[in-house]
């Protein structure tokens, strides 16, 4: 039987236009829509789905990529359990702007590891012709950045959608494990002089 695990929080991040909102709602209600505007701001969307005999509840965050947006996307970053970066294989100046992207989610996300936070790297677009991104340098990308999984995907025809969401999952869940080593291995000092002063 699954247990509940609580609240996890995913935030995808990339320039404008890559389709993140396409990946999103591909994900949470299997849907594809051709004329989906840009994201004003940020919005969200939830689904619990069971990985690994646990029943995660996903709160799935999708922030606006225009410039002008940053200041409003910013406060949406902390408390993020994960973070999955998007570009658009079609257009190479996407896949130019993913440092910034990473350097600003470290900066403002207030996590305590960022060298080991869950991040993974979506190439979207792959069924579209006109590609610009070959897979080796994507991977190159990656290896550079703690090696981080990689998927090419499709909102249109769902290719690795699913796949690419659920890797994330195990990912943040994993990272929780490794955190609460961290915890449980810390040695209680008050316990310590407690047992010390008993006479």
């Amino acid at each position: 039987m699954a247990s509940k695990d609580g609240l996890l929080k995913v935030v995808i991040l990339g320039d404008g236009g890559v389709g993140k909102s396409s990946l999103m709602a591909r994900f949470v209600n299997n849907t594809f829509d051709e004329h989906n505007y840009h994201t004003i701001g940020v919005e969200f969307l939830n689904k619990d789905i069971i990985v690994d005999n646990k029943t995660c509840h996903l709160q799935i965050w999708d922030t606006a990529g225009q410039e002008r947006y940053k200041a409003l996307r910013r406060p949406f970053y902390r408390g993020s359990d994960c973070c999955m970066f998007v570009f658009d294989l079609t257009d190479r100046h996407t896949f130019d702007h993913l440092d910034a992207w990473i350097s600003e989610f470290k900066e403002f996300a207030e996590v305590e590891d960022p060298d080991n936070f869950p991040f993974l790297l979506v190439g979207n677009k792959v069924d579209v012709e006109g590609r610009q991104v070959a897979h080796a340098q994507a991977l190159d990308f990656c290896k550079g950045h703690h090696d981080m999984p990689y998927y090419e995907t499709s909102a249109k025809t769902a290719e690795n959608v699913e796949e690419a969401f659920l890797t994330a999952v195990r990912l943040l869940m994993a990272n929780q494990v490794n955190v609460k080593a961290k915890f449980t291995d810390t040695v209680d000092l008050k316990a310590k002089e407690r047992a010390q002063g008993c006479c």
